[in-house]
């Protein structure tokens, strides 16, 4: 079943007439009902009635339906990839909550205004699952915490981040090893990148084994610090957006312990819709 068949169908549809259909296509009308006869071969159908002026039979309006959205699916596809400002598109990004609640909004409100053609949806989760979620083709896109090791992906450093213990009080010095080995820590679930800073910043104090609670939200996180539950390790941008909301302090770590950069990872350039291009040209420049 040709596209050009159903275009010069629901032309004869829209205009009422075998001839106006060629007409509107600068085409002569036995190849509008050349293409119409064909369909119906195709089909086993009669569409029109032979009586009675161009009047759809049942099959016909069903046919209508379907090659209205075909035809139109065929034109949003086609849109996708041009390359014209105003061309439609999808984006489906992926990011650790942190970064989606301090580092994207004022990124992604800007694309928006310079492309609100664009339909944009972003998803949260740790690391991992972000990348497993990249590997098959859920989203175009993730910003993780730490160089993500792919051969597939194209990378770029999109933020540095650096990260601090938090309390629940004013805090003048870490805590010893046995305070850190008898209080809680509270992280996001497994395959969070900053969950791994938490182990390896215990390590450094020769702290071997401790509670740490897992927690989907940093509101559930910073909450639960400020309640006196146990520490949490997050970025500092992370942490001065909630100071007026909870009541916490921090200390600065090594920075060995506490820089971390965020990639975005994505496929390669040569895969890029017009979209994602679009996308990684704000990025660079923000």
């Amino acid at each position: 079943m040709q596209l050009k068949s159903l275009q010069l169908f629901m032309d004869v549809v829209e205009t009422g007439s075998f001839l106006s259909a060629a007409e509107r296509r600068h085409t002569v009308q036995s190849n509008v009902t050349a293409h119409v006869k064909k369909l119906e071969a195709e089909l086993g159908a009669q569409l029109f009635h032979r009586k009675g002026g161009t009047r759809l039979t049942s099959a016909g309006s069903t046919l209508a339906s379907y090659a209205k959205r075909m035809l139109q699916d065929h034109d949003d596809v086609l849109g996708l990839f041009q390359r014209g400002k105003d061309a439609p598109g999808r984006l489906r990004l992926g990011a650790m909550e942190t970064t989606t609640a301090v580092r994207l909004p004022s990124i992604l409100t800007k694309f928006h205004q310079t492309y609100p053609e664009i339909k944009l949806t972003v998803e949260t989760g740790p690391t991992a699952e972000l990348i497993a979620r990249l590997l098959d083709g859920g989203v175009d896109g993730i910003f993780v915490a730490g160089r993500p090791e792919h051969d597939r992906f194209h990378l770029i450093r999109a933020f540095r981040e650096r990260l601090v213990l938090v309390g629940p009080h004013s805090m003048t010095e870490i805590p010893s090893a046995g305070q850190l080995l008898e209080t809680t820590f509270l992280a996001f679930r497994q395959g969070c990148s900053y969950r791994q800073r938490i182990e390896l910043f215990l390590s450094s104090q020769g702290v071997t084994a401790t509670r740490i609670f897992e927690f989907g939200s940093i509101d559930g996180i910073l909450g639960c610090v400020a309640a006196g539950m146990g520490y949490t390790l997050l970025p500092l941008s992370t942490v001065e957006a909630h100071r007026q909301r909870f009541t916490i302090d921090y200390l600065e770590l090594p920075s060995e312990l506490s820089e971390l950069d965020t990639y975005f990872a994505t496929d390669e350039p040569d895969t890029w819709s017009p979209a994602m291009e679009r996308f990684v040209a704000e990025l660079e420049a923000y």
